[in-house]
């Protein structure tokens, strides 16, 4: 098994590809050692130290370390700790888990909007940031302002707030003339 990695905008998160399927669909998002325990790969990865939070997405696997933690020391157990998990033959998830299907549910007045708002962030933002390593789901919708959840190599990303701004804000203003800002929000 040859695992390939890839570097994020964000530099504390490294991209791991595995070149086989992580998830079948949506993303798992294991920002604490605590919630990693719903995965065995997730697990796994959280024993070594430094590791902070672990995402997952279609092909492949997010890791984001310590501040104080440099990746030439922890890559290559990092590595181990995927292809052991691999060989081993468990679940990616646990029996009783289920990848998230990323967007928060939205009943209201709005519903148009939030639909239509669903639909840019499928189509237009989420395979742009999972490129990086990373997920943007939607959180909410209250007079026009869109709240977004940051996920994987996004959050924490010192470039994420200017991809908010500067990038889905302005392409959801264009097509949505109902929404005024874009706003982020804690996990």
């Amino acid at each position: 098994m040859f695992i390939q990695t890839e570097s994020t905008p964000n530099p504390a998160t490294l991209k791991f590809l595995p070149g086989q399927t992580v998830l079948e669909m949506g993303t798992a998002d294991f920002p604490t050692k605590e919630s990693g325990q719903a995965s065995p790969l997730a697990t796994r990865i959280f024993a070594n130290d430094g590791v902070t939070g672990v995402f997952f997405g279609n092909d492949f696997v997010t890791v984001t370390k310590a501040d104080d933690v440099e990746w030439d020391h922890i890559k290559p157990a990092i590595l181990g700790a995927i292809m052991e998990h691999y060989q081993s033959g468990q679940a990616v998830i646990g029996e009783n888990q289920s990848p998230a299907s990323g967007h928060a549910e939205h009943t209201g007045e709005d519903g148009a909007i939030v639909d239509q708002i669903k639909e840019l962030l499928d189509t237009r933002v989420r395979p742009a940031v999972a490129q990086d390593g990373g997920d943007i789901t939607f959180h909410g919708f209250d007079r026009g302002i869109v709240y977004l959840h940051m996920q994987g190599a996004c959050a924490g990303c010192p470039s994420s707030t200017l991809t908010l701004k500067m990038g889905i804000e302005n392409l959801l203003r264009h097509y949505i003339p109902e929404v005024v800002e874009v706003r982020p929000v804690a996990a």
